[in-house]
């Protein structure tokens, strides 16, 4: 398992579009993709998982990926979130 702590810096944090393109990103790996916020943890693959942890602007996430292509799979999910995820 591998983890990091990312800081979400797009302006709506993860709202509706957001929380697609992330949960399209963690959905083309195999790996087990979840991340901690606000002391919940949420499925990267679950848009309703995603959308529930409410996550804002400024706010810094630990994303945590578990599988045979975990190390690819977290340099693409903090790749699509520092890229501003769409916006």
């Amino acid at each position: 398992m591998v983890s990091d702590k990312i800081k979400i810096t797009n302006p709506s944090g993860l709202h509706l579009r957001p929380a697609g393109i992330f949960c399209k990103e963690a959905m083309r790996f195999k790996s087990r993709i979840t991340f901690g916020a606000k002391g919940s943890t949420a499925n990267a693959k679950s848009v309703l998982s995603v959308l529930g942890a409410c996550v804002k602007c400024g706010d810094i996430i630990e994303l945590c990926c578990d599988g045979e292509d975990e190390e690819l799979a977290l340099e693409a999910m903090r790749g699509v979130i520092e890229t501003g995820l769409g916006e």
